[in-house]
């Protein structure tokens, strides 16, 4: 069994008091999580969650609401905490230097400091399956802009839990096999009738509905117009602090 607790549902500007994307999963055989955007520290904090039992974070794109909370975590880990436990970040190609430079901007100097405890990057090549940690995560291409990095992530747990998470990303051809078989299918669902580029909206995804093979659907990254037709759809909504098992 997995416990996956969803520490941030919001988009990029906290509509609805909500925080950035991330979310925490504990199984038998590690802790990870997925997406760890700029108010993950807090968000953690609140839910009175300890960010120095993660093993793992896996980002699915480099955008500030879901990857620029990890400075922070990387300089409390050091500074404060003073971790021993291995950390392992793993994304996009070009993820350490692209975490390297959001460092260094919002931190200036803490490129001279260097972690007591081991730190591995670990890049993610499009539709490559690859064993990151235990977990067999494949990744498919998003439509979102391109300078993220985009992608859409499929985790598989040793004991065979499938999580599947959209990302950022409007509704490409690679969606019903991300979801095939899936526990959980998590999309970001922007906005609920008004076309956008780069991110879901609720008509692409009904329309598409029957194609997702999945346990449960649920949606997250609402902004306002979805937020405020949310109980009126049939599927599940995250919030934050949403707890589930699978």
């Amino acid at each position: 069994m997995a416990k996956l607790t969803f520490v941030g549902t919001g988009d990029a500007f906290g509509s609805g008091g909500r925080m950035n994307t991330c979310l925490f999963v504990e199984t038998p055989d590690l802790v990870f999580a997925i997406d760890f955007g700029a108010t993950s520290l807090a968000a953690l904090n609140a839910l009175e969650l300890d960010h120095g039992e993660i093993d793992l974070i896996l980002l699915t794109h480099f955008h500030g609401d879901h990857a620029a909370g990890i400075p922070g975590m990387l300089l409390d880990s050091m500074v404060a905490r003073k971790r021993t436990r291995p950390l392992t970040i793993a994304g996009p190609p070009g993820v350490e230097a692209h975490l390297a430079k959001v460092m260094s901007a919002f931190f200036p100097g803490s490129e001279k400091m260097a972690p007591r405890f081991p730190l591995t990057w670990h890049e993610i090549a499009i539709q490559a399956p690859q064993d990151v940690m235990g977990l067999r995560v494949t990744t498919y291409p998003a439509a979102h802009p391109p300078e993220t990095m985009p992608t859409s992530m499929r985790i598989e747990t040793p004991r065979g839990k499938v999580i599947a998470f959209t990302g950022d990303s409007a509704w490409t051809e690679h969606m019903p096999d991300l979801a095939a078989g899936s526990d959980v299918f998590i999309s970001e669902c922007y906005f609920h009738a008004k076309p956008v580029p780069n991110h879901m909206n609720y008509p692409a995804l009904r329309e598409n509905r029957d194609r997702l093979k999945t346990k449960r659907l649920i949606l997250t990254h609402m902004g306002p117009e979805m937020l405020a037709m949310a109980a009126n759809v049939p599927e599940e909504t995250a919030y934050d602090g949403m707890v589930i098992e699978i």
